[in-house]
């Protein structure tokens, strides 16, 4: 039984020093004052007689125990939240799915199964769609914030308890403009990436750890020449009107590689590539909306497997 001077603004409070990382930055989100913000997280832990977080040099991090409270606080308050919020959507007959995108399946796999899910859904159907690294995602489902995580995640070190169920395997490719210099260039020496910008995946993402072990592979160092980003818009621009190397999801450069405006180099990133799949909390029992988005997912992934996506 839940100990009754847990109050809901503990919780609120915990969670959001937990996203956060920061007091401060928590009791400014809450639009309360930072010490009545200490003064309620220590009333929790006292309740709980344990410690929920550590001072570091980087701010707070949570104990074992808070790790612990997190794993099921977060997500009492989405059910809680939706809970509320079904009040309002059974009157408006919507369904919501919040879902979190890689770049990996922003092309193809996604925006076609959010278009077939709306079309067969009677009623109204909306999508929140939330995009950024592995890492952010993952712990945004882990808290309840998120119904679902799409794209290529299997080295995240945080699927950890989450369930995760492939759909296909994605490789990164190194792509350049028609007419680059290396276009065409077979066999291709290592050592002449160099010489080249290079657009790649921010660091500590699970994209940019293929690319380092590619540079391992080969002895290649990195120009000091970057362009970091998980934007595919930005890359693509960038890729077309510069001599830069693009390190890409195989997705999303498919139609230009097809039609013949970037051009793959004869140097393989990866042979098979990566798991891509989708990851639920299993610890939340999921809705008939998001039951109903994973099949389409399943059936699109299939289709895009069945013609060499």
């Amino acid at each position: 039984m839940l100990n009754a001077r847990i109050k809901l603004r503990h919780l609120q409070a915990f969670l959001e020093v937990a996203r956060q990382r920061s007091f401060a930055r928590a009791a400014e989100r809450l639009a309360i004052t930072q010490p009545g913000m200490s003064r309620t997280i220590k009333e929790l832990e006292e309740i709980l007689g344990t410690a929920l977080f550590e001072r570091t040099s980087r701010g707070v991090a949570l104990t074992q125990a808070g790790l612990t409270l997190l794993r099921h606080a977060g997500p009492a308050i989405r059910a809680l939240e939706e809970g509320v919020s079904a009040l309002g959507e059974a009157h408006a007959a919507v369904r919501w799915l919040r879902v979190g995108a890689l770049s990996t399946v922003e092309s193809h796999l996604l925006p076609e199964a959010i278009r077939r899910w709306q079309q067969a859904e009677a009623g109204e159907a909306g999508v929140n769609v939330v995009t950024g690294p592995s890492a952010f995602l993952l712990s945004r489902l882990r808290r309840g914030e998120l119904d679902l995580v799409v794209g290529r995640m299997t080295e995240a070190r945080e699927i950890r308890d989450l369930a995760f169920e492939h759909l296909y395997y994605e490789r990164l490719v190194l792509v350049v403009r028609a007419g680059h210099p290396l276009a065409g260039v077979e066999p291709l020496e290592p050592p002449r990436l160099g010489d080249y910008p290079w657009v790649l995946p921010p660091p500590r993402t699970t994209l940019r750890q293929q690319v380092d072990s590619f540079c391992v592979r080969h002895s290649l160092r990195l120009p000091g020449r970057q362009l970091e980003t998980l934007s595919l818009p930005l890359s693509h621009r960038y890729t077309l009107e510069s001599d830069a190397l693009w390190v890409a999801p195989e997705e999303a450069v498919r139609d230009a590689l097809h039609d013949g405006r970037l051009v793959e180099l004869a140097l393989p990133l990866e042979q098979q590539g990566g798991s891509v799949g989708l990851c639920t909390n299993a610890s939340l029992e999921p809705s008939l909306a998001l039951e109903g988005f994973c099949e389409t997912l399943r059936e699109v992934a299939a289709s895009l497997v069945a013609f060499g996506k």
